[in-house]
């Protein structure tokens, strides 16, 4: 699996990187529990089985572009949920998802909500949780808006583990 991803500024980072450390100190899952240097805030703009980093070179061109955080997002699957902040959305915002969508294609069926009129921008900020752990998880999540800029870009790929970062 391979995804290409948006990188907030330094302030949005610590915004989100607070969260993390807010969910981490209640003993809550977190996105910032991962110690791998390549675990970041991030956008994720396209999902799919097989990408090639190299044609998204062209994605450094569209950046900086804005970049907000509203409030809290939920998503649900089954008895778990995943908490994250709400990415608002721009006319530029979606513009540089479309350019990205359109070179990587559709999406696969569980990969649908990064696909064109599809995608729900956010920055996760823990996963696995339970319905009781989550109203903890709320409880400490300050949520303010933020506005900064995505200033850098990136392919993961997952089954190598590793980053190929856009210039």
């Amino acid at each position: 699996m391979f995804s290409v991803e948006l990188i907030p500024d330094a302030e949005l980072d610590r915004a989100v990187r607070e969260d993390w450390d807010r969910l981490l100190g209640a003993d809550l899952p977190s996105s910032g529990r991962n110690p791998a240097p390549s675990n970041r805030p991030h956008v994720t703009l396209a999902v799919r089985e097989r990408l090639d980093p190299a044609d998204f070179a062209g994605l450094a061109d569209l950046l900086p572009v804005p970049l907000d955080l509203g409030g809290v997002l939920l998503l649900g699957h089954r008895d778990r949920y995943v908490l994250a902040r709400q990415v608002i959305v721009s006319s530029a915002l979606l513009a540089v998802h479309r350019a990205v969508a359109e070179i990587a294609g559709r999406p696969e069926p569980r990969y649908s909500n990064t696909g064109i009129d599809h995608w729900t921008p956010h920055v996760t900020l823990a996963r696995g949780l339970t319905a009781v752990r989550l109203a903890t998880a709320m409880r400490l999540i300050k949520a303010p808006h933020v506005s900064g800029q995505a200033t850098g870009a990136r392919v993961w790929d997952a089954e190598a583990r590793r980053v190929t970062t856009i210039r």
